[in-house]
């Protein structure tokens, strides 16, 4: 086998329709486009969500309320969950890294610390933000806080 010799499979290619070559073609005319309208002509390009002159859903839908595209969802931890996960994942330090090696969060997340609970071991945070109580509950069992930007 050669470069030059190189064909296609038995019945793999076939000769394409020819539109538009007289009546006798069978397939003169309008080309099998119908007749009128936008898309019989060069150039048509269907609008993206069109639905045919019906009322489009993204205008039937209600629209309510605001979105804040600057918004900041955060991961929440509270202190009575810490002893808990650090008992089960063996974690002394609570940061985003460890955090997503165990699963417990995305890479994206961002974390928050809460005072909900009571914390009893002593424990080191590197997390985004920290509530003024978690703070201090934390500071009071011996642990340390790093605020991540």
């Amino acid at each position: 086998m050669n470069l030059h010799t190189i064909k296609p499979a038995e019945g793999a290619t076939h000769k394409q329709k020819r539109l538009g070559r007289g009546e006798a073609s069978g397939k003169g005319g309008t080309s099998t486009k119908g007749n009128k309208g936008g898309q019989s002509r060069a150039g048509y390009q269907r609008k993206m969500a069109h639905e045919g002159g019906q009322m489009p859903i993204q205008r039937r839908i209600p629209k309510r309320g605001f979105n804040n595209i600057h918004r900041v969802e955060f991961k929440v931890f509270n202190l009575g969950q810490i002893d808990h996960l650090a008992e089960k994942y063996n974690i002394t330090e609570f940061s985003p890294e460890n955090l997503y090696i165990n699963g417990l969060i995305s890479q994206s997340d961002v974390v928050k610390i809460l005072a909900n609970g009571e914390l009893k071991g002593k424990f080191s945070f590197r997390v985004h933000a920290v509530s003024e109580k978690a703070k201090t509950a934390i500071e009071g069992a011996g642990g340390t806080i790093e605020i991540l930007k």
